[in-house]
């Protein structure tokens, strides 16, 4: 029986993906910052453990809880709309260590367990920005294309030790609560010059005939990339992206 390890499980994605491997038999470990044990099925085949990917010591104590883990999947994130502009260096900072560091840092604490069983597969879940750029998540949509190079690289780098790295790009989920969550992020990041531009936007990504992602086809998304044997990088997940993603490859 395999065992995954998912970190963001509180809601959104990563609660979703962690139901979704636990209904096909795989133990589970949901991983939170604020853990909810009660927020999941109560299963011996699943465990919460706290988790702050920014934090090497929480990682340190998650990866020892525990054990051996055949697949890593690297959900957890934070949004951020607003002008580049207007927006603090810390928060730039503060996206790029969850988004970012926080994935390099999951992955560099498991490697050594996986390269030495030459075997595994680490997940990292982006987003459908890095496939179709757009105004005002400038830094959120850097923080994600980090890793869309990172996993491109290191793909390579782990091929000769028999481990799988592979992307996950969901695209605009609306129902979700980390799209939720970033709107405490605006306060302040949407000067007046940027409103219109701001508008237009949102009423791009409110209309309700406009495809979208759901948490469930982000599930089953990062579910293929787990148990895709062949050198297939890239798993769009939602209708949304899947569109963007074929018209970036001229299939469109």
């Amino acid at each position: 029986m395999k065992t995954v390890l998912i970190t963001g499980c509180s809601s959104g994605y990563g609660f979703e993906t962690a139901r979704h491997f636990h209904a096909q038999g795989w133990n589970v470990i949901a991983s939170m910052r604020s853990p909810r044990p009660d927020a999941l099925p109560a299963s011996e085949r699943l465990r919460v453990l706290p988790l702050d990917v920014t934090k090497p010591d929480s990682i340190a104590a998650a990866l020892e809880a525990s054990g051996p883990i055949d697949v890593l999947v690297n959900n957890a994130g934070i949004g951020l709309f607003g002008a580049l502009e207007v927006t603090p260096m810390t928060t730039v900072r503060e996206v790029f260590e969850t988004n970012t560091f926080g994935v390099m840092a999951m992955t560099q604490a498991v490697l050594p367990q996986m390269r030495a069983r030459r075997a595994g597969v680490i997940v990292n879940v982006t987003s459908s920005a890095t496939l179709a750029p757009m105004p005002l998540v400038a830094v959120y949509t850097a923080s994600k294309m980090a890793i869309e190079g990172f996993t491109a690289s290191l793909a390579f780098e782990l091929a000769a030790f028999d481990v799988r790295v592979k992307l996950v790009e969901p695209g605009y989920g609306p129902g979700t609560a980390f799209s939720k969550n970033t709107g405490s992020r605006l306060a302040g990041l949407i000067p007046e010059a940027y409103a219109p531009l701001a508008q237009r936007l949102f009423a791009a990504l409110g209309d309700a005939q406009a495809a979208v992602t759901t948490a469930a086809d982000v599930a089953e998304g990062v579910w293929r990339a787990a148990n895709d044997a062949s050198e297939r990088l890239r798993f769009p997940a939602g209708a949304d992206a899947v569109a963007l993603a074929q018209a970036s490859a001229g299939l469109g």
